[in-house]
């Protein structure tokens, strides 16, 4: 039986919202307004100045883009040799970097998340456990489940460890690379100063920086949290804002990837969007603005979203591979000369 997302009670409260403003609609036609006008919903973000990203800020152009090999694309990796690595459908398909397809690994359910390590071992995160592939393709290992719960959403391997995002349990979870758990990051602990995660939606990812700090996003406190290996808290950035500069919608950033350089590489939802920051956090640049993905940004509005979004990975030239969540397809983004 299919289990869903459990979501937060702010998407109950913006349907109770939507609802009291219809009727508050149909009292006011009735007092006078034209029955065929219907009042403007209250509630209701007015984005329509974000739909348009100025064009100075924009740093990057479309290069080239591809279809995913199969519906239902869901995340997007890149391997040691700088082969692409796309989760969609019931499938782990590698590809080059000009859209052919390489290997490919048909899986009982649809994989949420992947990682490959540098001597090209492939994890893979399903909905509630690991399985480990060989670079050939060839399963070494399926993990235990570690709950009812969990739901794994990102993944990425970090020296002789694994650490993988559960947004059904609002937790990183460090394994050894027998599958071994060893450890759950970000539960909230006012002691050692842990905030906690809140994850409304299944949009959960963790990177490995080069200074070997963990970068978590926080989507429901719209910022990227930095963790040690053993989970200490060593600070964050990030803030919610309507504006380019920030964060917007319930929950925001959704994916991470990161340069060389150190700088980070965000993805939105709601307002589909995926911009440049410095190491430190600052904002720098759009990679491509919401007019790019249209009909991503119809499936769900910026106050309330569970579907939609982006993916993003980075090759060794600083190109930005898009993986559009909606649309099934991926964008090759080169900085402007």
């Amino acid at each position: 039986m299919k289990r869903e997302f459990q979501l937060a009670s702010r998407r109950e409260f913006f349907g109770q919202a939507a609802g009291a403003a219809a009727i508050l609609g149909t009292i006011t036609s009735q007092r006078g307004q034209a029955a065929d006008k219907p009042a403007a919903n209250p509630f209701a973000y007015d984005v329509s100045r974000l739909q348009k990203t100025d064009p100075k800020l924009i740093a990057y152009e479309e290069a080239a883009r591809w279809k995913a090999p199969h519906a239902e694309a869901k995340r997007i990796a890149l391997g040691p040799d700088e082969s692409l690595y796309i989760c969609s459908g019931n499938y782990l398909t590698a590809m080059s970097r000009t859209g052919e397809r390489g290997l490919e690994i048909a899986l009982a359910e649809p994989p949420r998340c992947i990682t490959v390590a540098k001597d090209g071992t492939i994890y893979a995160g399903l909905r509630d456990h690991i399985e480990v592939f060989s670079a050939k393709g060839q399963r070494q290992a399926t993990w235990d489940s570690p709950g009812k719960k969990t739901w794994f959403t990102g993944i990425t391997v970090a020296g002789d460890d694994v650490f993988a995002a559960d947004a059904g349990n609002r937790v990183v979870l460090r394994y050894d690379k027998s599958g071994k758990l060893a450890l759950r990051l970000g539960e909230k602990n006012k002691e050692r100063n842990i905030p906690g995660f809140i994850v409304p939606s299944p949009f959960f990812d963790v990177e490995i920086a080069r200074d070997g700090l963990l970068r978590i996003n926080n989507p429901g406190r719209h910022r990227v949290e930095a963790y040690t290996r053993d989970g200490d808290f060593e600070g964050s950035w990030g803030m919610v804002s309507m504006g380019i500069t920030g964060f917007c919608g319930c929950c925001n950033p959704i994916n991470l990837a990161l340069l060389s350089d150190g700088r980070f590489v965000t993805c939105e939802k709601g307002l589909p969007r995926v911009k440049i920051y410095s190491a430190e956090g600052a904002f720098e640049s759009v990679v491509a603005g919401v007019e790019a993905f249209a009909e991503n940004a119809e499936v769900c509005g910026p106050s309330d979203c569970t579907t939609g979004g982006l993916d993003a990975a980075v090759d060794s030239q600083g190109r930005i591979y898009i993986l559009d969540l909606v649309a099934g397809d991926v964008r090759v983004m080169k900085a402007k000369v």
